[in-house]
């Protein structure tokens, strides 16, 4: 037996691959009646069973029984943290009122600052266990999780901390990322350079000195930071070390997009109104971008990201939930699957490649996760079903069979 399999600490057999590995031809990179083996965190080999001696496999291998087994899935930008709710904006959107309306009168983002801001650190982690519950149980393994809420250095500290003990409690990786620019807080009404200041001068090297942030992210709109407020804010993350990603092209095209991908951004994200210079852009510097059609679908916006543009460039796209309280109000990363389908006219395949492979380039991890290969790690998902289709096609029918973290099978579901 080659020595890799000799070395593995847990063997699948019987199991029929979706890889998700754009090295391996045909759709979702499948290798049926595969063989993965795992050491010490991490896949070590893989191939079809007929290339293997399967009696000197060493150990008791696992029978997948002809089960399907993918990565996990990766919800790569989430609001998680927060406190209060919003339905009565729900309520006004039904009667004609749009995001910016609601945003001018007090609500959106600075409602749910109110909020958050009147909870301690315990009382937002209590909050958002059953969030982040619902992702794990649906086969979420690696989840961003954005600030944004607080607006101040001290409340932006604490919804940064209150998500890395969210991934000390839970068999997740929690990627997090400093939104601290989500939008002018109340104190700094008609102030935004000095809002910014602070975030520069102050909050960043508070963030990075307590290492709560592996990225940075902005609000580059009309209603939150203009572009050269935009661009001193990354060009701050920079300097501290931090990932970039950015809220672009959502309500309007501000060349937030182009901008992003000049500075090396990760993703950006939304991109309803992106143009032909942005994916360009985009497709040069290599930043994948993120579309949330659940934003989209509860705001019911009517402008469609360029889908068939950004795939006739070759630009990567992912796909997340943008969990919050306002705009999309979604734990699930399953149905923003199916909505990318439906709504944007992503294949079934598209949509599981952008919560998995390139998803983890929008968190700055596409050479750890999101591809069945030698060398990632083995998060990865077994399913009872006939054809990864379905895992875009249906939604709430069907749950893993084995949730698989680190390689160790944890006790899903969680409750």
């Amino acid at each position: 037996m080659h020595p890799p399999w000799q070395q593995c600490e847990q063997i699948w057999i019987n199991a029929n691959l979706a890889t998700m590995d754009p090295q391996r031809p045909g759709p979702y990179g499948i290798v049926e009646q595969g063989v993965i083996g795992i050491c010490r965190g991490r896949i070590r080999a893989l191939a079809p069973m007929t290339e293997l001696d399967l009696s000197a496999l060493p150990g008791q291998p696992i029978d997948a029984g002809g089960a399907w087994l993918t990565p996990g899935l990766i919800d790569s930008h989430t609001h998680l943290i927060w406190g209060g709710q919003r339905s009565d904006e729900f309520t006004r959107r039904l009667a004609g009122a749009d995001y910016a309306e609601i945003a001018r009168d007090g609500g959106g983002i600075l409602a749910t600052v109110r909020a958050t801001r009147a909870l301690s650190e315990r009382e937002l982690i209590t909050r958002a266990r059953p969030r982040l519950r619902a992702l794990l149980n649906e086969g979420v393994t690696t989840v961003e999780i954005k600030s944004g809420y607080g607006l101040t250095c001290d409340d932006e500290l604490k919804i940064l901390r209150a998500a890395r003990a969210l991934g000390e409690e839970f068999p997740v990786r929690v990627r997090t990322t400093l939104l601290a620019a989500h939008a002018v807080p109340p104190e700094f009404i008609g102030r935004a350079d000095d809002y910014v200041e602070l975030i520069c001068e102050r909050l960043l090297p508070k963030v990075t000195a307590e290492g709560l942030a592996d990225a940075m992210d902005v609000f580059c709109e009309s209603i939150a930071f203009d572009p050269q407020q935009t661009e001193r804010l990354l060009l701050s993350a920079r300097r501290h070390d931090l990932g970039l990603k950015l809220h672009a092209e959502q309500l309007g095209n501000s060349g937030a997009a182009a901008l992003g991908a000049r500075h090396g951004a990760w993703s950006v994200d939304h991109l309803e109104h992106l143009d032909n210079e942005g994916i360009a852009a985009l497709k040069s510097s290599g930043t994948v971008a993120t579309l949330l059609p659940g934003a989209f679908y509860f705001l019911r916006e009517t402008r469609r990201p360029p889908v068939p543009e950004l795939r006739k460039q070759q630009v990567s796209i992912a796909l997340a939930t943008d969990l919050n309280p306002g705009s999309s109000p979604l734990a699930s990363l399953r149905l923003a699957m199916n909505m990318g389908c439906v709504l944007f006219g992503l294949s079934p395949e598209e949509a599981l490649a952008g919560v998995t492979r390139h998803a983890a380039r929008a968190l700055g991890l596409g050479d750890q996760l999101g591809i069945l290969a030698p060398g990632y790690r083995a998060d990865m998902l077994l399913w009872e079903i006939d054809h990864p289709d379905q895992l875009a096609a249906e939604v709430g029918t069907f749950a893993p069979r084995q949730r698989i973290f680190a390689g160790e099978i944890d006790h899903a579901p969680f409750s």
